[in-house]
């Protein structure tokens, strides 16, 4: 009979992590454990506050599926018992993990797409005064893709000041949420002068309407405005991209979904995370093939990862062994 047990880890940030939103010293992530027999399968989410969601009431719903997972309920039935979110990510990926377990056969190849490949991942830059982004970029200069949280007023100083920090990498950034109309064509001018390539979420979901109208030459990427297929048909014509998260679309059996759709319409696709640990990013990294971007450096982000953890060489990532994941 399948067991399903629930716990609450903590993750030291290296630092802190700043975002338009605040800070934050640790990542605090839901781990749900599915056993059966001598198999167990693992999944992990991070609870976002921005989507009503809490480390209390996420454990405690997921401890709530306890007695249907016993009575043999399946990652098939997931979507019409829970909706999309970070509960749901974490046992789809654990029922996953447990599938390819028992069969023997890797996650990919149950899935029905590539072997993941070795890939270079965008390490984040916190949100903070100019000078010390530029001094934080001058510290990953050496890092290929380099994805810069911005923050509203101030921000085209802060992009100059890290593309003088990072005068070789790639720059993407992400405002969460955080510009509004009166001041979103200045700050896209400097991220054009600054060279980026991509940018994410600028205005707040439900009031990007503005994007449809504006001339740009910077893609724009959805986050927040995104979770799920059902969220797609309201982009048009405002985004050029979408952020894909396993915590956001619930789970990878979505993710994959989402990601063959999207492509269909024409969105370029970015693989992205929240701040937890290697188990969080395993599963995501069978996306991979699909992005133009693959931003999961959350283990890097991180005093120490958990053990065994995916293997990071620099700003390259490594598909993940099966002692982890899948």
């Amino acid at each position: 009979m399948p067991r399903l047990t629930v716990a609450v880890e903590r993750f030291p940030i290296a630092g802190s992590f700043t975002i338009s939103r605040g800070s934050r010293t640790e990542a605090v992530v839901v781990v749900a454990t599915v056993e059966d027999g001598s198999f167990r399968g693992r999944g992990e989410c991070v609870p976002y506050a921005r989507y009503g969601e809490t480390v209390e009431n996420v454990a405690a719903f997921l401890d709530e599926q306890a007695a249907w997972i016993a009575d043999g309920g399946g990652r098939f039935d997931l979507a019409g018992r829970m909706k999309p979110g970070a509960a749901r990510n974490a046992l789809d990926c654990a029922l996953w993990d447990l599938e390819a377990k028992r069969s023997g056969k890797p996650a990919y190849e149950l899935a029905g797409v590539a072997a993941p490949a070795p890939v270079t991942t965008a390490y984040t830059l916190s949100l903070g005064e100019p000078e010390a982004m530029e001094e934080a970029a001058r510290g990953a200069a050496h890092r290929p893709l380099l994805k810069v949280k911005l923050g509203g007023e101030g921000d085209p100083e802060r992009i100059a000041a890290v593309r003088r920090g990072a005068p070789d990498s790639r720059l993407i950034v992400d405002a969460n949420e955080a510009w509004r109309p009166e001041t979103i064509r200045d700050n896209l001018a400097a991220c054009a002068a600054a060279g980026v390539g991509l940018i994410e979420q600028p205005l707040p979901a439900g009031e990007d309407g503005l994007l449809a109208e504006i001339d740009r030459t910077i893609p724009i990427c959805a986050d927040e405005s995104l979770h799920d297929r059902a969220g797609l048909d309201a982009l048009a014509k405002r985004y050029d991209a979408i952020n894909i998260k396993l915590d956001k679309a619930g789970g990878l059996t979505e993710a994959l979904k989402l990601a063959h759709e999207a492509r269909a319409r024409g969105f370029e696709i970015m693989v992205g995370c929240m701040v937890g640990s290697s188990l969080a990013m395993a599963p995501a990294l069978l996306l991979a093939h699909h992005a133009a971007y693959v931003d999961l450096d959350g283990p890097l982000l991180l005093a120490q990862d958990r053990a065994p953890a995916l293997r990071y060489e620099g700003s390259t990532v490594y598909p993940p062994e099966p002692e982890l994941w899948g």
